[in-house]
C-alpha cells in the first residue's frame, strides 16, 4: 500500500480508514505491520504495547477471525478530528442494551500509528 500523499493529518486520516476497515473490521492482523509501527504504544489496559502484542490480544486473547475486507468502510462514524499527528476518530457502538459513541486516537509517525488511546477499562481476570 503506498503511504497517502499530503498533509500530516490527510495521512493519518486515511491511515486510520484503512487500518479500521482491514484490522478491527475484517480482523486482517497479519497486516497489522502496514497500519502500525513495531513500538506502537498501547494505553489500552487489556492489551500490550508493541505491534506484536496488539496483533495477540486480537488474534489470540479475543480470537478474532478475518472476514473478506469490504470495499468500504461499514464502521458507522460520528465525526474525525485531526490535528498534527493525532487523529481521533468517533464511532457509533452498539451494546446489548444500548448505543453509544467509542473512540480512538492515535498518533502516526511516518504513515503509520505508533500511539494509541481509547476509553477502554480493565476487563476481568
Amino acid at each position: 500500500m503506498a503511504r497517502p500523499s499530503g498533509s500530516e493529518p490527510e495521512r493519518g486520516i486515511a491511515s486510520s480508514a484503512s487500518g479500521l476497515r482491514d484490522l478491527l473490521e475484517a480482523g486482517h492482523w497479519e497486516l497489522a505491520d502496514k497500519y502500525l509501527t513495531e513500538r506502537y504504544i498501547q494505553h489500552n489496559p487489556n492489551a500490550a504495547s508493541g505491534r506484536d502484542g496488539v496483533v495477540k490480544f486480537f488474534t489470540e486473547v479475543r480470537k478474532v477471525k478475518a472476514v473478506p475486507i469490504p470495499a468500504k468502510m461499514k464502521t458507522k462514524v460520528v465525526a474525525v478530528v485531526a490535528e498534527g499527528d493525532l487523529v481521533v476518530v468517533a464511532y457509533v457502538r452498539e451494546l446489548k442494551d444500548a448505543t453509544t459513541t467509542w473512540f480512538d486516537m492515535w498518533r502516526f509517525k511516518d504513515g503509520k500509528a505508533d500511539e494509541h488511546w481509547d476509553p477502554a477499562t480493565r476487563t476481568g481476570p
